[in-house]
């Protein structure tokens, strides 16, 4: 199980709602090689959320790069995207 975890990433997304976000963001991991495990989503207002749990077994690129793309990602699309590996945010947040 804890090999699983290592290969698993929590992805977070916040910005302003608009048509596309999903879109643009799924489009961005399939073509990494990165399969979604689980999605949710919520809008309050015109606040966007996401959050996610994706497999990074088959991934095309080491895992800081896709970090990093996924932050250019949303500075371009004027979004806040936070991704972390799951066994370091289940560290980060044990009782």
């Amino acid at each position: 199980m804890e090999k699983e975890q290592s290969l698993r990433a929590v992805i977070t997304v916040v910005g302003v709602d608009r048509v596309g976000i999903i879109a643009r963001i799924t489009g961005a991991l399939a073509a990494l090689g990165i399969n979604i495990l689980d999605i949710s989503q919520t809008i309050r207002g015109d606040l966007f959320t996401m959050s996610m749990i994706v497999e990074l077994g088959g991934a095309t690129k080491p895992f800081v790069q896709v970090r990093d793309e996924l932050v250019s990602l949303g500075q371009e699309m004027g979004m806040e995207i936070h991704a972390q590996r799951e066994d370091v945010f289940r560290f980060m947040h044990r009782i």
